[in-house]
C-alpha cells in the first residue's frame, strides 16, 4: 500500500543499498521507541478542515535567516550521504538548489565543503559538532566561511554516540565489519558500480582535508568516538559565536529550559530535534516536545524542527505546532539512494504539492497563517 512518496523511496532504497548502509540511515537507538514515535505522534495530530476561504492567492514562500526560500523546508545534515549515491551530497545539494531551499552539509560528509559549495549557485548551510580537536573545528569553520557558507548549524546532542544496535548487526560496526561490507557490496551490483566504483573517494572529505590523508569509512566510528566531547557546555560555544559572522543555529533542543539558554547565548535559531531517534531512546518525539518550546521562545528565536517528517502534511503539522520551518533527513536520503538528484527533487516537488493541498483545505493562504488555530482541540 502506498502511504507516501517517502514510503516508496524507502522501499526502493532498501532494495538497492547494501544492508549496512540501509540500516545506518533507517535505524535508531536501543529499542527504537523514539524513532517510531517521531512518525506516529506526528501523524496523530488532527487538523481542522475549513471551506469557502478564497484560497486563490496561496503562497508557500517564506524566509529563513534573511534568505528567501520556496517553502519552509531545508535538507538536514546527514552523515555519509555521499555513500547513498555517487557524490551524494552534491546531488542532494543540486536538487535543493533547484527547488529553492537550503541544503545543510554534515561535518562527516563524503564530499568536502569546497566540492559541494562549488556545485550550486546558492550558499549551503554547514553543520558542526563540538569536538575535542579544536584545531579541526577552527580549520573547518575557516574553510566554510571561505566557501561562502552563511549559516552554521551546531549539533549539541552528541556528547557521546547513541547505542545503535542495528549498526553492529548490519556490518557498519562490530566484528569483521569491513569484510561483511565487501560481501554486501558484491550482492548489490547497482550500488557497487554507481557508488562503490564510480563514486570514489569514499573518505570523510572534511576531515581528510584537515588531516592531510584519507580518513576512510573504517576510521569513521573510531574517529567520532575519540573526538566527541562529554565536557561540552555553553561556554565551549562562546569562541565559535565570536568567530562565526553569520547566523548560528543550535540543533538538538528538546527542553524549554535549553531553548531559553539558547536565546540567552545569542543563537539565531534552534532545531527542536531528538536526532531522528538515534541518540537517547525514550525521549519525547519532536511533535510532542515542540509546543512547549514554542510557548517558551517563539517570539525570541527562529524555531526549526526535524525527526519524523515525511510529507507536506507533516510540514504543515509541525508549523501548526510552533515551528517556523522544518529539516528533512531520512526522507531525502531514501530518495537520494533510490534515484539520486532526480529522486530528491521529485520528493521535494511532491512535498510542495502536499503542503499546498494541506494549506488549501485548512484555510491557510500563507506560511504565516499556519498556527495552532489549525489544530483540533479536544476537551479535557
Amino acid at each position: 500500500m502506498i502511504i507516501s512518496a517517502s514510503t516508496d523511496y524507502r522501499a526502493a532504497a532498501q532494495a538497492k543499498l547494501p544492508p549496512f548502509l540501509f540500516h545506518y540511515i533507517d535505524g535508531g537507538a536501543c529499542a527504537e521507541h523514539t524513532l517510531k514515535r517521531n512518525t506516529t505522534d506526528l501523524s496523530d495530530i488532527e487538523l481542522r478542515q475549513r471551506v469557502l476561504k478564497d484560497m486563490s492567492e496561496l503562497s508557500l514562500e517564506t524566509s529563513l535567516f534573511g534568505e528567501k526560500v520556496s517553502m519552509p523546508v531545508a535538507l538536514a545534515p546527514v552523515g555519509l550521504s555521499g555513500m547513498y549515491a555517487r557524490r551524494g551530497e552534491v546531488q542532494a545539494a543540486r536538487a535543493a538548489a533547484k527547488k529553492g531551499i537550503p541544503f545543510t552539509l554534515s561535518t562527516v560528509s563524503i564530499c568536502p565543503i569546497e566540492e559541494v559549495a562549488a556545485a550550486i549557485d546558492r550558499p549551503i548551510w554547514f553543520q558542526l559538532y563540538v569536538l575535542k580537536d579544536r584545531g579541526f573545528m577552527r580549520n573547518v569553520l575557516e574553510r566554510a566561511q571561505a566557501a561562502g557558507v552563511k549559516n552554521l548549524v551546531f549539533t549539541v546532542d552528541m556528547p557521546v554516540p547513541g547505542a545503535r544496535y542495528r549498526d553492529a548487526h548490519s556490518g557498519m560496526s562490530g566484528p569483521n565489519a569491513a569484510m561483511r561490507r565487501i560481501l554486501q557490496a558484491m550482492t548489490h551490483p547497482r550500488w557497487a558500480w554507481d557508488v562503490g566504483l564510480l563514486g570514489k573517494p569514499h573518505d570523510l572529505g572534511n576531515i581528510s582535508v584537515y588531516r592531510g590523508k584519507p580518513i576512510k569509512l573504517e576510521d569513521y566510528m573510531g574517529w567520532l568516538g575519540s573526538n566527541f566531547d562529554p565536557s561540552i557546555s555553553w561556554k565551549d560555544l562562546e569562541w565559535i559565536r565570536d568567530f562565526w559572522k553569520g547566523p548560528m543555529i543550535i540543533k538538538g533542543i528538546l527542553d524549554p529550559e535549553d531553548a531559553k539558554d539558547a536565546v540567552r547565548f545569542g543563537a539565531d535559531g534552534i532545531v527542536v530535534s531528538n536526532h531522528g531517534g538515534r541518540q537517547l531512546d525514550g525521549v519525547l518525539s519532536t511533535a510532542r516536545a515542540l509546543p512547549s518550546i514554542a510557548d517558551a521562545v517563539k517570539n525570541d528565536i527562529t524555531i526549526l524542527t526535524d525527526s519524523g517528517i515525511r510529507t507536506g502534511l507533516d510540514v504543515l503539522r509541525m508549523l501548526a505546532l510552533g515551528a517556523d520551518s522544518v529539516l528533512l533527513g531520512r526522507a531525502f536520503v531514501y530518495a537520494l539512494a533510490a534515484a539520486g538528484e532526480a529522486g530528491v527533487f521529485n520528493l521535494l516537488d511532491l512535498i510542495d504539492k502536499e503542503l499546498r493541498v494541506a494549506m488549501m483545505l485548512t484555510g491557510a493562504k500563507s506560511i504565516s497563517e499556519i498556527n495552532s488555530e489549525l489544530l483540533v482541540r479536544h476537551q479535557a
